[in-house]
């Protein structure tokens, strides 16, 4: 069976498109929650480790198990956290080990759990302290936004592959509704803004073309005059500097509960 639309499967090509970005993101999200030495964590959908590998970098934690539900990116992970402290196992957010953790905490995947309340209430019976981050994919994450951009003036029928549309909760606000529902008492939220340099118009659109992720799935499924219009189109609105660098931001929201 062929992966759906959005799918992820190869850890290389999710660092090349928005893995390099997560890592940023990640040690600035552990040193806001300020967590004690010595505590045992969970990370929900670890993807490729990069937030594993923050936690290990800046929490100095007893342990970190990380899961996620692609055997590719748990491949990646354990050859790219080398760390006795840390293991991986593949487990979908619905399959969560019975703890208990000290911290449990889930890096730009809340998104694509399709039970998010659910999952967070899991979250929360097997861990203290519960903490998520989520791309504004709406407003603040710019590379995805010069590409959707683009596409709803282009193709305004497909606008529903829209990452700002598909997951409007990916808001200060939004994530504050999914922590009340799933009965969390006193939320914090706060932005994380990142830069997001690229060297080049190649070194910006390359990664779109790795067909894995919600925008490099919609760009597979044009047909090539499309696909070529998009990437001119899309080249002519970035403000690409004298010397070929593209200088964006990207900003995630976070909660802590």
């Amino acid at each position: 069976m062929g992966a759906q639309m959005g799918e992820w499967w190869s850890g290389e090509i999710y660092e090349s498109y928005v893995g390099r970005w997560s890592r940023v993101v990640a040690g600035d999200f552990i040193n806001w929650l300020d967590q004690p030495p010595g505590l045992r964590w969970l990370d929900v959908g670890c993807g490729t480790g990069a937030l594993t590998a923050a936690i290990l970098r800046t929490a100095n934690p007893a342990s970190v198990l990380g899961v996620d539900p692609s055997e590719g990116f748990i491949g990646y992970a354990r050859q790219s956290v080398d760390d006795p402290r840390a293991s991986f196992e593949v487990r979908s957010a619905a399959e969560l080990p019975d703890g208990p953790y000290d911290v449990v905490v889930a890096g730009l995947v809340l998104n694509f759990v399709p039970e998010r309340v659910e999952a967070l209430r899991r979250m929360r019976e097997i861990g203290s302290t519960v903490a998520v981050y989520v791309w504004d994919y709406a407003d603040g994450m710019q590379l995805m936004r010069y590409f959707f951009d683009t596409m709803l003036e282009l193709r305004p029928q497909d606008r529903d592959h829209d990452e700002g549309r598909r997951f409007p909760f990916c808001t200060a606000e939004g994530l504050e509704g999914l922590f009340h529902d799933a009965g969390f008492g006193t939320v914090r939220t706060r932005e994380i803004v990142v830069p997001t340099v690229f060297t080049s118009f190649d070194d910006y659109w390359q990664p779109f073309l790795g067909g894995q992720g919600p925008a490099p799935a919609y760009l597979r499924s044009l047909d090539e005059p499309n696909q070529d219009e998009l990437r001119e189109t899309v080249r002519a609105r970035l403000p690409i500097e004298s010397d070929g660098s593209i200088r964006l931001t990207a900003r995630a929201w976070a909660a802590f509960g």
